[in-house]
């Protein structure tokens, strides 16, 4: 139940008030004084506040001031018979959320409220969140601290509210399928399938029948009538993985599907409604798929109408520690051993390696340790090799080749040598810009527009 606490030396008022929020099922207190209210509110977690500018001999603004600094997050109203436009602005700038004057109607009353305890019940989620940094829900959590993936979160959230198709793009291994699967479970879609399709997987002669099904005696072998995976999915998500992957001839059909949301199974005549939210993902480029003339620029637009990047794990290095011990965790359970931690030096080994294997790579590296260490902590020399050498300094040659400088000016031969160090650099840390930068020591501005000098951009 929300709490709400009136502030104001009339009695009559709290009263009236009192009896109209308590109607709306609310735990409405009052306070005669700006002391009275402090107490109140940093002795418990007060939902809004309704204050009066006027308190007797207290000054409305400086109450306010001290209730937001007792609770930066409380949410106030100010109430006043004695309005003017500087108090307004001055409340509303000290964070006040609305300004009412008296007399008010109990409707307006009624709705302000309303309005005011969803925003406070919104931003108590969205603090929460940040705080504990929640994972998204799905069958496997996702978890992150970066930037990159608050904000990538964010857009999950945003997206599950409504229906519309969505196309995961990012490498193999970054978890596409979660994410899908977050948005499925974040939405009002929760309670019915989440289908799951490897388009790349399947050949394309045999994917037209596994998508919309088939009737009896459509092919060879179809022994009877067969649900598609579109209808399987009706009132829930088709999530269609690798979509770069399906044929010229199956992107039409899809596309089809997109426009009509209707199937036809193959050797039927009639079409079906259906009711699936199509969730795309690829770890392709289909911008250059549709330069090559292998997939269709109609579907792509089709899909991509809420489109999520997930960022590669060398990108968001801030990340790596809350994975590793999210899986740390579950794998010591599942095998019986007693890790509980991981050691700095092993958490600065994995932030700094480039992870071309993304998500799956890490899950994979924890699981094998898991298997073959018992704990209780994670160490460098549990690593893989490839990880403990990921900090290992590129050697340098014992003394310049001397032809450089004999065929070249000075200028040239050092931009040559600056090339071949920062391409070295580069491919130590799989062509992680930022990694590199910090392991040269330069801006990562520095090193784009060197890369861009020597044409090392990929």
């Amino acid at each position: 139940m929300e709490k709400i606490l009136i502030i104001d030396d009339e009695a009559f008022i709290c009263e009236n008030v009192q009896r109209i929020l308590s109607g709306e099922g609310y735990e409405v207190s009052a306070a005669g004084s700006g002391k009275e209210a402090r107490d109140i509110v940093a002795g418990e977690e007060i939902d809004l506040a309704l204050l009066d500018l006027n308190l007797g001999s207290e000054d409305g603004i400086e109450v306010l001031k001290s209730l937001k600094e007792t609770d930066p997050e409380l949410l106030v109203i100010i109430i006043t018979g004695y309005g003017s436009v500087e108090s307004a602005v001055e409340s509303l700038q000290l964070g006040a959320f609305h300004y009412m004057k008296k007399p008010f109607k109990a409707d307006a009353l009624r709705l302000i409220v309303k309005l005011a305890l969803k925003t406070q019940t919104l931003k108590r989620e969205v603090r929460k969140l940040k705080r504990d940094n929640s994972p998204l829900p799905g069958r496997s959590p996702i978890i992150g601290k970066s930037e990159a993936f608050q904000e990538m979160a964010a857009q999950v959230r945003e997206i599950a509210r409504i229906p519309s198709t969505v196309l995961i793009t990012g490498e193999s291994g970054t978890g596409k399928e979660v994410v899908a699967r977050a948005i499925h479970d974040l939405s009002d879609r929760k309670e019915h399938a989440f289908i799951a399709i490897n388009c790349a997987s399947i050949p394309a002669p045999l994917l037209e029948s596994e998508l919309f099904g088939h009737e009896k005696g459509a092919f060879t072998g179809a022994v009877g009538r067969k649900k598609g995976l579109f209808e399987e999915a009706h009132h829930g998500t088709i999530f269609l993985d690798e979509i770069g992957e399906m044929d010229m001839a199956m992107q039409v059909k899809l596309l089809r599907v997109l426009q009509e949301r209707t199937i036809r199974r193959v050797g039927a005549v009639k079409d079906i409604e259906i009711d699936a939210r199509v969730i795309a993902a690829t770890n392709r480029d289909l911008a250059k798929r549709i330069e090559e003339k292998s997939f269709r620029e109609d579907l792509f637009y089709r899909l991509n109408v809420f489109p999520i990047n997930i960022p590669p794990l060398r990108e968001r290095p801030a990340d790596i520690a809350a994975l590793s011990a999210y899986f740390l965790d579950s794998f010591s359970r599942s095998f019986g051993r007693d890790f509980r931690s991981v050691s700095p030096e092993a958490e600065q080994l994995m932030a700094q390696y480039a992870w071309p294997g993304n998500v799956r790579e890490l899950r994979n590296v924890i699981e094998r340790i898991c298997i073959m260490r018992s704990g209780p902590t994670l160490l460098p020399e549990h690593l893989p090799q490839e990880i403990r050498s990921s900090l290992a300094p590129s050697p340098l040659p014992a003394e310049l080749p001397m032809s450089i400088a004999a065929d070249l000016g000075l200028e040239e031969a050092v931009s040559a040598i600056e090339k071949s160090l920062i391409q070295q650099a580069l491919q130590k840390t799989g062509w992680n810009v930022l990694q590199t930068a910090a392991n040269l020591k330069i801006p990562r501005g520095t090193l784009r527009y060197k890369m861009e000098k020597y044409g090392l951009m990929q």
